[in-house]
């Protein structure tokens, strides 16, 4: 029993039911009922790791998400995030959430991971990280691949929040478990970028199934710009990602001297 959490997921359903969010989920037995799994998830949107958790209580259980630390040191959001037991993602100490998901792991928990590390602005795949399956790899425990659609019609990078009555469709989808490779020694390079490009072409069969029975605005902000959108394209999205990190290193780079 997880009453905090419990509490939590019944808040959300209303916040869901007020919203008229309209959910389509698929493939929801293939969350395992006992033992450890990463479930790597697609990320459009700030509210995707809410939508994330509904396919898992089917077998009545809980998702620990990895989160940037700086939710975790919010004074609202951080109490609320530690008696959950999600886990704090320090980027400039990234071995040690590494660890805790991975300890999370072999004691039969849920890992929340999401693979391409920031929201896509394309709305496509990104490239992928390799943490999700060097922590199947480390751990002996299935990926499961999850795509959520429409999450970014909601709330998403550069664009206003919609968290009204919108009556949104949200799609969401769970591939059956992706086994990782046994690995003998201490080098799991090779394993662990095989099993990252079959989970990326995984997630992306699925996020094309769903779009294909989703329905597209032309023009719209949210849709892809291969399915007619105004989205940027990936290769235009990537772009506008690496501007954004420039610009990030480049004020921590000045900071020290405005400071003096």
């Amino acid at each position: 029993m997880e009453p905090v959490y419990r509490t939590i997921i019944g808040l959300a359903r209303t916040v869901f039911f007020v919203q008229g969010l309209k959910f389509d989920v698929k493939g929801d037995e293939n969350i395992p009922a006992e033992g450890g799994a990463v479930i790597a998830i697609n990320h459009t949107g700030y509210m995707d790791f809410t939508y994330a958790g509904l396919p898992a209580r089917t077998p009545k259980r809980y998702i620990r998400f990895m989160a940037k630390k700086e939710v975790f040191d919010d004074r609202i959001s951080g109490p609320i995030m530690r008696a959950l037991k999600h886990i704090p993602v320090d980027r400039s100490a990234g071995a040690d959430s590494y660890k805790a998901a991975v300890d999370y792991l072999r004691r039969g928990e849920l890992v929340g991971v999401y693979p391409e590390a920031t929201i896509s602005r394309s709305f496509e795949i990104k490239d992928f990280k390799s943490g999700a399956a060097r922590m199947a790899i480390e751990a002996g425990v299935p990926i499961i691949p999850m795509v959520i659609w429409g999450a970014q019609r909601v709330w998403t990078k550069g664009h206003p929040k919609r968290l009204g009555r919108t009556n949104t469709p949200i799609s969401i989808a769970v591939g059956e478990p992706i086994q990782p490779p046994a690995v003998t020694g201490d080098d799991i390079a090779g394993p662990a970028a095989e099993l990252t490009a079959r989970l990326r072409e995984v997630m992306q069969g699925l996020l094309a199934e769903l779009q294909r029975d989703y329905v597209h605005e032309p023009g719209a902000y949210w849709v892809p710009a291969r399915l007619g959108g105004s989205a940027p394209t990936l290769e235009e999205a990537n772009a506008l990602d690496a501007a954004e990190v420039a610009e990030r290193a480049a004020k921590r780079a000045a900071a020290p001297g405005e400071q003096g």
